[in-house]
Protein backbone atom coordinates (compact mmCIF):
# COMPACT_ATOMS: atom_id res chain seq x y z
CA UNK A 1 0.00 0.00 0.00
CA UNK A 2 1.29 3.48 -0.88
CA UNK A 3 0.94 5.00 2.61
CA UNK A 4 1.90 8.49 1.51
CA UNK A 5 -0.68 8.48 -1.28
CA UNK A 6 -3.33 7.11 1.09
CA UNK A 7 -2.61 9.71 3.75
CA UNK A 8 -2.59 12.59 1.28
CA UNK A 9 -5.79 11.49 -0.46
CA UNK A 10 -7.54 10.94 2.86
CA UNK A 11 -6.48 14.39 4.05
CA UNK A 12 -7.70 15.93 0.82
CA UNK A 13 -11.09 14.26 1.25
CA UNK A 14 -11.37 15.57 4.80
CA UNK A 15 -10.70 19.11 3.64
CA UNK A 16 -13.48 18.88 1.06
CA UNK A 17 -16.52 18.29 3.28
CA UNK A 18 -18.03 21.75 2.60
CA UNK A 19 -17.71 21.13 -1.15
CA UNK A 20 -19.25 17.68 -0.73
CA UNK A 21 -22.27 19.19 1.01
CA UNK A 22 -22.58 21.85 -1.70
CA UNK A 23 -22.62 19.20 -4.44
CA UNK A 24 -25.06 17.10 -2.42
CA UNK A 25 -27.40 20.08 -2.09
CA UNK A 26 -27.24 20.70 -5.83
CA UNK A 27 -28.19 17.16 -6.83
CA UNK A 28 -30.76 16.59 -4.07
CA UNK A 29 -32.54 19.71 -5.34
CA UNK A 30 -32.88 18.13 -8.81
CA UNK A 31 -35.95 15.91 -9.25
CA UNK A 32 -34.68 12.64 -10.69
CA UNK A 33 -37.35 9.99 -10.36
CA UNK A 34 -36.60 6.79 -12.25
CA UNK A 35 -39.02 7.67 -15.07
CA UNK A 36 -37.89 11.31 -15.19
CA UNK A 37 -35.03 10.83 -17.64
CA UNK A 38 -34.52 14.60 -18.23
CA UNK A 39 -34.20 15.03 -14.47
CA UNK A 40 -31.65 12.23 -14.18
CA UNK A 41 -29.78 13.78 -17.12
CA UNK A 42 -29.58 17.05 -15.16
CA UNK A 43 -27.90 15.16 -12.34
CA UNK A 44 -25.52 13.65 -14.90
CA UNK A 45 -24.68 17.14 -16.21
CA UNK A 46 -23.99 18.44 -12.70
CA UNK A 47 -21.64 15.52 -12.08
CA UNK A 48 -20.05 16.07 -15.47
CA UNK A 49 -19.36 19.68 -14.46
CA UNK A 50 -17.81 18.52 -11.19
CA UNK A 51 -15.53 16.05 -12.95
CA UNK A 52 -14.52 18.60 -15.57
CA UNK A 53 -13.44 20.95 -12.78
CA UNK A 54 -11.03 18.22 -11.67
CA UNK A 55 -9.73 17.52 -15.16
CA UNK A 56 -11.71 14.29 -15.58
CA UNK A 57 -13.68 13.27 -18.65
CA UNK A 58 -17.09 11.59 -18.51
CA UNK A 59 -18.40 9.08 -21.03
CA UNK A 60 -22.14 8.67 -21.66
CA UNK A 61 -23.69 5.23 -22.18
CA UNK A 62 -26.99 4.91 -24.04
CA UNK A 63 -29.73 2.29 -24.20
CA UNK A 64 -32.72 2.64 -26.47
CA UNK A 65 -31.73 6.21 -27.26
CA UNK A 66 -31.75 7.16 -23.57
CA UNK A 67 -28.67 8.21 -21.61
CA UNK A 68 -28.61 5.31 -19.17
CA UNK A 69 -25.32 6.01 -17.38
CA UNK A 70 -22.14 8.04 -17.29
CA UNK A 71 -18.71 6.75 -16.34
CA UNK A 72 -15.38 8.22 -15.27
CA UNK A 73 -12.11 6.27 -15.18
CA UNK A 74 -8.91 7.21 -13.34
CA UNK A 75 -5.50 5.50 -13.43
CA UNK A 76 -6.52 3.98 -16.74
CA UNK A 77 -4.67 0.77 -17.61
CA UNK A 78 -2.75 0.87 -14.33
CA UNK A 79 -0.55 -2.23 -14.01
CA UNK A 80 -1.27 -2.36 -10.27
CA UNK A 81 -3.94 -4.80 -9.13
CA UNK A 82 -7.32 -5.63 -10.62
CA UNK A 83 -9.65 -2.83 -11.83
CA UNK A 84 -12.11 -1.45 -9.29
CA UNK A 85 -15.68 -0.31 -9.96
CA UNK A 86 -17.47 2.31 -7.84
CA UNK A 87 -21.23 2.16 -8.45
CA UNK A 88 -24.17 4.39 -7.69
CA UNK A 89 -27.60 5.34 -9.06
CA UNK A 90 -28.80 8.89 -9.63
CA UNK A 91 -32.54 8.14 -9.67
CA UNK A 92 -34.91 8.34 -6.72
CA UNK A 93 -38.41 7.04 -5.98
CA UNK A 94 -39.90 10.52 -5.63
CA UNK A 95 -42.24 12.32 -8.08
CA UNK A 96 -41.64 15.59 -9.91
CA UNK A 97 -41.96 18.58 -7.65
CA UNK A 98 -40.71 16.79 -4.53
CA UNK A 99 -37.42 18.71 -4.46
CA UNK A 100 -39.29 22.02 -4.51
CA UNK A 101 -41.66 20.87 -1.76
CA UNK A 102 -38.89 19.83 0.60
CA UNK A 103 -35.48 20.94 -0.66
CA UNK A 104 -32.13 19.97 0.81
CA UNK A 105 -31.64 21.12 4.39
CA UNK A 106 -29.30 20.45 7.27
CA UNK A 107 -30.64 20.04 10.79
CA UNK A 108 -27.93 19.33 13.33
CA UNK A 109 -25.81 16.39 12.24
CA UNK A 110 -28.21 15.25 9.53
CA UNK A 111 -29.04 16.29 5.99
CA UNK A 112 -32.55 15.86 4.61
CA UNK A 113 -34.18 15.90 1.19
CA UNK A 114 -35.48 13.50 -1.48
CA UNK A 115 -32.89 10.82 -2.14
CA UNK A 116 -30.32 12.37 0.21
CA UNK A 117 -29.28 8.93 1.49
CA UNK A 118 -30.60 6.63 -1.25
CA UNK A 119 -28.35 7.40 -2.77
CA UNK A 120 -27.24 10.89 -3.66
CA UNK A 121 -24.80 11.14 -0.76
CA UNK A 122 -23.18 7.94 -2.07
CA UNK A 123 -22.97 9.52 -5.53
CA UNK A 124 -21.19 12.54 -4.03
CA UNK A 125 -18.84 10.35 -2.02
CA UNK A 126 -17.87 8.34 -5.12
CA UNK A 127 -17.37 11.51 -7.16
CA UNK A 128 -14.92 12.91 -4.62
CA UNK A 129 -13.19 9.53 -4.32
CA UNK A 130 -12.49 9.61 -8.05
CA UNK A 131 -11.16 13.15 -7.81
CA UNK A 132 -8.92 12.15 -4.89
CA UNK A 133 -7.57 9.12 -6.73
CA UNK A 134 -6.91 11.23 -9.82
CA UNK A 135 -4.80 13.60 -7.68
CA UNK A 136 -3.10 11.24 -5.25
CA UNK A 137 -3.70 7.72 -6.49
CA UNK A 138 -0.12 6.80 -7.23
CA UNK A 139 0.17 3.03 -7.01
CA UNK A 140 -3.61 2.56 -7.12
CA UNK A 141 -5.37 0.27 -9.60
CA UNK A 142 -7.60 1.52 -12.39
CA UNK A 143 -10.86 2.77 -10.88
CA UNK A 144 -14.09 3.47 -12.77
CA UNK A 145 -17.06 5.31 -11.35
CA UNK A 146 -20.41 4.34 -12.90
CA UNK A 147 -23.48 6.53 -12.30
CA UNK A 148 -26.79 5.05 -13.51
CA UNK A 149 -30.33 6.20 -14.21
CA UNK A 150 -32.89 3.62 -13.07
CA UNK A 151 -31.87 1.32 -10.20
CA UNK A 152 -35.08 1.96 -8.29
CA UNK A 153 -37.09 0.18 -11.01
CA UNK A 154 -34.66 -2.69 -11.58
CA UNK A 155 -32.11 -0.97 -13.87
CA UNK A 156 -33.78 -1.97 -17.16
CA UNK A 157 -31.80 0.59 -19.17
CA UNK A 158 -28.53 0.70 -17.23
CA UNK A 159 -28.07 -3.03 -16.65
CA UNK A 160 -25.98 -3.49 -19.81
CA UNK A 161 -23.54 -0.78 -18.69
CA UNK A 162 -23.36 -2.33 -15.22
CA UNK A 163 -22.66 -5.75 -16.73
CA UNK A 164 -20.01 -4.30 -19.07
CA UNK A 165 -18.00 -2.72 -16.28
CA UNK A 166 -18.79 -5.54 -13.85
CA UNK A 167 -17.14 -8.05 -16.16
CA UNK A 168 -13.99 -5.92 -16.28
CA UNK A 169 -13.79 -5.30 -12.54
CA UNK A 170 -12.02 -7.39 -9.96
CA UNK A 171 -13.68 -5.53 -7.08
CA UNK A 172 -16.88 -3.51 -6.73
CA UNK A 173 -17.97 -1.01 -4.07
CA UNK A 174 -21.64 -0.09 -4.39
CA UNK A 175 -22.31 3.15 -2.49
CA UNK A 176 -25.86 2.35 -1.44
CA UNK A 177 -26.42 3.96 1.97
CA UNK A 178 -24.82 2.48 5.04
CA UNK A 179 -27.47 1.02 7.34
CA UNK A 180 -28.73 3.18 10.23
CA UNK A 181 -26.50 1.07 12.48
CA UNK A 182 -23.47 1.95 10.37
CA UNK A 183 -23.29 -1.57 8.96
CA UNK A 184 -22.47 -2.41 5.37
CA UNK A 185 -24.28 -4.95 3.21
CA UNK A 186 -22.57 -8.25 2.41
CA UNK A 187 -25.58 -10.04 0.93
CA UNK A 188 -28.95 -9.18 -0.59
CA UNK A 189 -32.04 -10.89 -1.84
CA UNK A 190 -32.80 -10.91 -5.53
CA UNK A 191 -36.08 -9.64 -6.89
CA UNK A 192 -38.26 -10.29 -9.92
CA UNK A 193 -41.08 -7.90 -10.76
CA UNK A 194 -44.04 -9.00 -12.88
CA UNK A 195 -47.08 -7.50 -14.52
CA UNK A 196 -50.05 -9.82 -15.02
CA UNK A 197 -52.95 -8.98 -17.34
CA UNK A 198 -56.21 -10.92 -17.23
CA UNK A 199 -58.92 -10.88 -19.87
CA UNK A 200 -62.53 -11.70 -19.02
CA UNK A 201 -65.85 -10.79 -20.66
CA UNK A 202 -68.10 -7.85 -19.93
CA UNK A 203 -71.80 -8.33 -19.28
CA UNK A 204 -74.51 -6.47 -17.39
CA UNK A 205 -74.32 -7.72 -13.81
CA UNK A 206 -78.09 -7.68 -13.40
CA UNK A 207 -79.68 -8.44 -16.76
CA UNK A 208 -77.01 -10.78 -18.21
CA UNK A 209 -74.91 -11.95 -15.29
CA UNK A 210 -74.43 -15.49 -16.63
CA UNK A 211 -72.90 -14.16 -19.85
CA UNK A 212 -70.09 -12.37 -18.02
CA UNK A 213 -66.65 -13.68 -17.11
CA UNK A 214 -65.08 -11.63 -14.33
CA UNK A 215 -61.38 -10.92 -14.69
CA UNK A 216 -61.41 -9.56 -11.14
CA UNK A 217 -62.73 -12.86 -9.76
CA UNK A 218 -60.02 -14.70 -11.69
CA UNK A 219 -57.44 -12.32 -10.26
CA UNK A 220 -58.73 -13.01 -6.73
CA UNK A 221 -58.12 -16.74 -7.18
CA UNK A 222 -54.64 -16.05 -8.53
CA UNK A 223 -53.77 -13.74 -5.63
CA UNK A 224 -54.63 -16.46 -3.12
CA UNK A 225 -52.46 -18.94 -5.04
CA UNK A 226 -49.59 -16.45 -5.28
CA UNK A 227 -49.76 -15.68 -1.55
CA UNK A 228 -49.37 -19.38 -0.83
CA UNK A 229 -45.89 -19.34 -2.45
CA UNK A 230 -44.42 -17.21 0.34
CA UNK A 231 -42.03 -19.21 2.52
CA UNK A 232 -40.54 -17.00 5.22
CA UNK A 233 -38.24 -19.73 6.53
CA UNK A 234 -36.68 -20.08 3.07
CA UNK A 235 -36.47 -16.30 2.58
CA UNK A 236 -39.04 -16.35 -0.24
CA UNK A 237 -41.79 -13.73 -0.40
CA UNK A 238 -44.43 -13.05 -3.04
CA UNK A 239 -46.30 -9.76 -2.77
CA UNK A 240 -49.15 -8.64 -5.03
CA UNK A 241 -48.62 -4.94 -4.49
CA UNK A 242 -50.91 -3.34 -7.06
CA UNK A 243 -54.23 -4.45 -8.56
CA UNK A 244 -56.59 -2.77 -10.97
CA UNK A 245 -59.58 -3.82 -12.99
CA UNK A 246 -63.19 -3.54 -13.97
CA UNK A 247 -65.35 -1.19 -15.99
CA UNK A 248 -68.21 -0.27 -13.66
CA UNK A 249 -69.89 -1.56 -10.53
CA UNK A 250 -72.73 -3.11 -12.56
CA UNK A 251 -70.55 -4.80 -15.19
CA UNK A 252 -68.63 -8.05 -14.87
CA UNK A 253 -64.98 -7.06 -15.19
CA UNK A 254 -63.62 -7.50 -18.73
CA UNK A 255 -60.03 -6.96 -17.59
CA UNK A 256 -57.78 -6.81 -14.54
CA UNK A 257 -54.08 -6.33 -13.86
CA UNK A 258 -51.71 -7.05 -11.00
CA UNK A 259 -48.12 -6.10 -10.20
CA UNK A 260 -46.20 -8.84 -8.39
CA UNK A 261 -42.97 -8.66 -6.38
CA UNK A 262 -40.96 -11.87 -5.86
CA UNK A 263 -37.96 -11.91 -3.48
CA UNK A 264 -35.51 -14.83 -3.40
CA UNK A 265 -32.11 -15.62 -1.86
CA UNK A 266 -30.46 -17.52 -4.72
CA UNK A 267 -30.84 -18.30 -8.41
CA UNK A 268 -32.14 -21.82 -7.76
CA UNK A 269 -35.09 -20.35 -5.89
CA UNK A 270 -35.53 -17.87 -8.73
CA UNK A 271 -35.98 -20.58 -11.36
CA UNK A 272 -38.39 -22.57 -9.22
CA UNK A 273 -40.56 -19.64 -8.15
CA UNK A 274 -40.73 -17.97 -11.55
CA UNK A 275 -41.96 -21.29 -12.94
CA UNK A 276 -44.64 -21.58 -10.25
CA UNK A 277 -45.81 -18.01 -10.83
CA UNK A 278 -46.08 -18.69 -14.57
CA UNK A 279 -48.15 -21.80 -13.86
CA UNK A 280 -50.56 -19.78 -11.71
CA UNK A 281 -50.86 -17.21 -14.47
CA UNK A 282 -51.45 -19.82 -17.17
CA UNK A 283 -54.10 -21.66 -15.15
CA UNK A 284 -57.69 -20.51 -15.67
CA UNK A 285 -59.49 -20.81 -12.35
CA UNK A 286 -62.57 -19.46 -14.12
CA UNK A 287 -63.29 -20.95 -17.54
CA UNK A 288 -63.00 -18.41 -20.34
CA UNK A 289 -60.36 -16.14 -18.83
CA UNK A 290 -57.01 -15.57 -20.47
CA UNK A 291 -53.90 -14.28 -18.71
CA UNK A 292 -50.52 -12.91 -19.68
CA UNK A 293 -47.42 -12.49 -17.51
CA UNK A 294 -44.45 -10.21 -18.25
CA UNK A 295 -41.26 -9.66 -16.26
CA UNK A 296 -40.87 -5.89 -15.95
CA UNK A 297 -37.66 -5.77 -13.92
CA UNK A 298 -35.21 -8.00 -12.10
CA UNK A 299 -32.35 -7.92 -9.61
CA UNK A 300 -30.05 -10.89 -9.19
CA UNK A 301 -29.31 -11.85 -5.57
CA UNK A 302 -26.02 -10.73 -4.04
CA UNK A 303 -24.80 -14.05 -2.68
CA UNK A 304 -21.96 -13.76 -0.12
CA UNK A 305 -18.70 -15.61 -0.82
CA UNK A 306 -15.47 -16.19 1.07
CA UNK A 307 -13.81 -13.53 -1.09
CA UNK A 308 -16.54 -10.95 -0.50
CA UNK A 309 -16.24 -11.65 3.21
CA UNK A 310 -12.51 -10.97 2.97
CA UNK A 311 -13.16 -7.70 1.13
CA UNK A 312 -15.54 -6.70 3.91
CA UNK A 313 -12.89 -7.48 6.53
CA UNK A 314 -10.34 -5.29 4.73
CA UNK A 315 -12.87 -2.45 4.58
CA UNK A 316 -13.88 -2.99 8.20
CA UNK A 317 -10.23 -2.72 9.28
CA UNK A 318 -9.71 0.50 7.33
CA UNK A 319 -12.89 2.01 8.77
CA UNK A 320 -11.82 0.96 12.25
CA UNK A 321 -8.43 2.58 11.77
CA UNK A 322 -10.13 5.98 11.53
CA UNK A 323 -12.38 5.40 14.52
CA UNK A 324 -15.59 4.09 12.94
CA UNK A 325 -17.26 0.70 13.17
CA UNK A 326 -19.26 -1.46 10.80
CA UNK A 327 -20.53 -5.02 10.87
CA UNK A 328 -21.80 -7.17 8.03
CA UNK A 329 -25.54 -7.17 7.37
CA UNK A 330 -27.87 -9.06 5.04
CA UNK A 331 -30.62 -7.04 3.35
CA UNK A 332 -33.95 -8.11 1.94
CA UNK A 333 -33.76 -5.15 -0.42
CA UNK A 334 -32.32 -5.50 -3.90
CA UNK A 335 -29.51 -3.54 -5.57
CA UNK A 336 -27.20 -3.53 -8.58
CA UNK A 337 -24.55 -5.29 -6.47
CA UNK A 338 -26.41 -8.48 -7.38
CA UNK A 339 -25.44 -7.99 -11.02
CA UNK A 340 -21.73 -7.55 -10.37
CA UNK A 341 -21.47 -10.33 -7.78
CA UNK A 342 -23.22 -12.75 -10.16
CA UNK A 343 -20.56 -11.92 -12.77
CA UNK A 344 -17.76 -12.91 -10.40
CA UNK A 345 -16.61 -9.47 -9.27
CA UNK A 346 -15.81 -9.41 -5.55
CA UNK A 347 -18.49 -7.05 -4.29
CA UNK A 348 -19.29 -5.00 -1.20
CA UNK A 349 -22.52 -2.99 -0.89
CA UNK A 350 -23.83 -0.28 1.41
CA UNK A 351 -20.48 1.51 1.46
CA UNK A 352 -22.09 4.94 1.14
CA UNK A 353 -22.64 7.40 3.99
CA UNK A 354 -24.90 6.23 6.80
CA UNK A 355 -28.57 7.10 6.47
CA UNK A 356 -32.05 5.94 7.27
CA UNK A 357 -35.81 6.09 6.60
CA UNK A 358 -35.15 5.58 2.89
CA UNK A 359 -37.99 6.30 0.43
CA UNK A 360 -39.85 8.46 2.96
CA UNK A 361 -40.23 12.16 3.68
CA UNK A 362 -38.03 11.66 6.75
CA UNK A 363 -35.06 10.20 4.84
CA UNK A 364 -31.77 11.45 6.26
CA UNK A 365 -28.00 11.23 5.83
CA UNK A 366 -25.53 11.37 8.72
CA UNK A 367 -23.23 14.19 7.57
CA UNK A 368 -20.34 13.09 9.76
CA UNK A 369 -20.05 9.76 7.94
CA UNK A 370 -19.53 11.09 4.41
CA UNK A 371 -15.78 11.70 4.74
CA UNK A 372 -14.80 8.66 6.86
CA UNK A 373 -16.80 6.22 4.73
CA UNK A 374 -15.10 7.67 1.66
CA UNK A 375 -11.68 7.42 3.32
CA UNK A 376 -12.33 3.78 4.21
CA UNK A 377 -13.19 2.88 0.62
CA UNK A 378 -10.20 4.83 -0.69
CA UNK A 379 -7.74 3.16 1.69
CA UNK A 380 -9.23 -0.26 0.96
CA UNK A 381 -8.68 0.32 -2.77
CA UNK A 382 -5.05 1.27 -2.14
CA UNK A 383 -4.58 -1.83 0.02
CA UNK A 384 -6.16 -4.08 -2.64
CA UNK A 385 -3.33 -3.22 -5.01
CA UNK A 386 -0.89 -5.02 -2.69
CA UNK A 387 -3.05 -7.86 -1.36
CA UNK A 388 -2.88 -11.39 -2.74
CA UNK A 389 -6.21 -12.93 -3.72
Amino acid sequence: MNLEAGLTAAQWLESRQPEMLALLEDIVNIDSGSFDKPGVARVFRRLESFFASHGLETVSHYAGGVEAAISVTVNRASPTGKPVLLMGHCDTVFPAGEAARRPFRIDGARAYGPGVADMKSGIVMNAFLLAALARYGEGAPEVTGLFTCDEEIGSPLSKDAIAHFGKLAGFVFNAEPGRPSGNVVTGRKGGVFFNMEIEGKAAHSGANFAEGISAISELAHKVVALDALTDLDAGVTVNVGLVNGGLSVNTSAPSATAAIDLRICDLEQRESLVGKIRCICDRSFITGTLSRLDITGEFKPFVPTAQSRRLFELYQAELGAIGHKAEAEFSGGCADSGVTSSLGAITLCGTGPVGGKFHTQDEYCEIGTIVPRGQAVLNTILRLAHTQW
